[in-house]
């Protein structure tokens, strides 16, 4: 393991296991500890960051012996992007190499339909913030076509266990699935 990784995991792991699970603090602290990590790009093992041809792949990095927090690497092919999607975990997103859109929705409770909101555009050191408090629905997209992405993920439990939801982009409809891990 690179020794700036290493401190990253011993600051995050400083930081969940500090005081009561506080999600405002672990999102604004966590944002400045990732945002440290992605603006280097010398850390990421190869083994992490291989695309496949047609679908993005997501590589577990570490995982937190009590699965209080993982660790991912996602490799966007050229072109490649998400279903939209939720995470029912506080998570962080943090932009590694090249760059990622992200569309974010709301959901209407009642009738399940979909609305775009804001849209974000992640380069090089990049962090931003998802979680069913701050807006939890969204889907990403690799920004170029000829070229791959990689971005650094932490949630607030292994992501790869995590029951969570996709979404039909024009019913709304919700649909359970568990992403697991490309390795």
């Amino acid at each position: 393991m690179h020794k700036r990784f290493e401190d990253f995991i011993t600051a995050m792991t400083r930081l969940v296991n500090d005081g009561p699970r506080d999600e405002p603090r672990i999102l604004e602290e966590g944002t400045r500890l990732l945002g440290d990590l992605v603006r280097h790009d010398d850390w990421l093992e190869d083994r992490h960051a291989v695309p496949h041809p047609q679908f993005y792949q997501q590589y577990k990095l570490y995982c937190a012996p009590d699965d209080s927090f993982s660790v991912v690497s996602f490799v966007w092919g050229p072109g490649q992007k998400t279903p939209i999607h939720d995470h029912t975990v506080w998570g962080l997103i943090g932009m590694l190499r090249n760059a990622e859109v992200a569309q974010s929705f709301e959901r209407d409770e009642n009738t399940g339909t979909l609305t775009a909101t804001q849209q974000a555009r992640l380069e090089p050191g990049d962090v931003e913030a998802v979680s069913p408090t701050v807006g939890d629905i969204h889907q990403v997209v690799n920004a170029f076509d000829d070229r791959v992405s990689i971005s650094i993920h932490v949630y607030g439990a292994d992501i790869g266990k995590v029951r969570r939801h996709v979404f039909d982009p024009a019913s709304g409809a919700a649909k359970e699935f568990v992403s697991g891990y490309a390795n």
